[in-house]
């Protein structure tokens, strides 16, 4: 019996466009996601591809994104509670989804937020989807914080990054994390406040990322890393770049997905391990 697959997309600002590249080797496979959990960047990709926006037309708007193309200037940004609103952001994404609601996707799908009041990660899978998946990439301190039903929220990577608990919980058999970021690179001393904010988030992010996916290893079958190289999340360059490495990790990994998906990989571990026995 064919098993269901959950996706779990990861944050990573300009690196999650990598996501894009994994879907269409998978697609290109025939392998389709049966669930997606996303968080920031991945919640974009991820919402897109569950409304049914083909995977060319999300190539083509991301490769042809700058930071003057999805944000503006905060005119007093102590007033706003950050640098940038994602306004211009908005636009763009209504081209694609428009009033789109999470009943409305053609995937089951879900995105995460960290809640500032209660200090916890919640799930956004009601509602509006792009008021969710914007508030699942506010990073704190750059983008003023998104307001949802009373909740002030922001960036869910702060607390979990790739959210495989909450696609696991959505009923998916077999568990792959994509993980854009991977483990903290080394960089020199931030030159200024909101560059060691976000340094700080990142350093806090990667440990906490690293404990859970150790705690979590029972459950999730593939946790992947494109090889991103020292590619700057917060820099919107080299995005041809973070495609082409997402392509690469799903053809290296896409015949490991379907064995995953058909049983045939657990069926070859209990074999082994019978005739492991059998030699005892």
């Amino acid at each position: 019996m064919q098993k269901t697959l959950g996706l779990a997309l990861g944050s990573g600002g300009a690196r999650g466009i990598a996501h894009i590249g994994f879907l269409q080797a998978l697609e290109e496979a025939d392998i389709r996601p049966d669930y997606v959990s996303g968080c920031s960047m991945g919640s974009i990709v991820g919402a897109c591809y569950c409304a049914g926006v083909p995977l060319a037309t999300l190539k083509e708007v991301a490769l042809s994104l700058k930071l003057s193309k999805i944000a503006t200037l905060n005119i007093n940004p102590i007033r706003s509670n950050g640098l940038l609103r994602f306004d211009k952001a908005r636009k763009i994404l209504e081209e694609y989804l428009g009033g789109l609601t999470f009943q409305d996707l053609k995937i089951p799908f879900l995105c995460i937020a960290v809640d500032l009041k209660e200090g916890k990660v919640i799930e956004l899978k009601e509602g509006n989807v792009i008021d969710a998946i914007l508030a699942s990439s506010t990073i704190p301190g750059a983008f003023t914080p998104s307001v949802i039903e009373g909740r002030t929220l922001v960036d869910g990577g702060i607390l979990e990054r790739v959210p495989t608990k909450e696609v696991r919980d959505m009923g998916a058999d077999v568990i792959v994390a994509v993980d854009v970021l991977g483990d903290l690179m080394q960089k020199e001393a931030a030159p200024n406040l909101v560059e060691t904010l976000l340094r700080c988030i990142d350093i806090m992010d990667t440990r906490l990322t690293q404990r859970k996916k150790r705690s979590r290893a029972r459950y999730i079958d593939l946790w992947l890393e494109p090889e991103l190289g020292a590619m700057d999340q917060y820099q919107v360059k080299n995005l041809g770049f973070a495609c082409e490495k997402g392509y690469e990790l799903g053809l290296k990994h896409r015949d490991e997905i379907k064995a995953l998906l058909s049983g045939e990989k657990e069926q070859r571990k209990h074999a082994l391990a019978s005739h492991g026995e059998g030699q005892a």
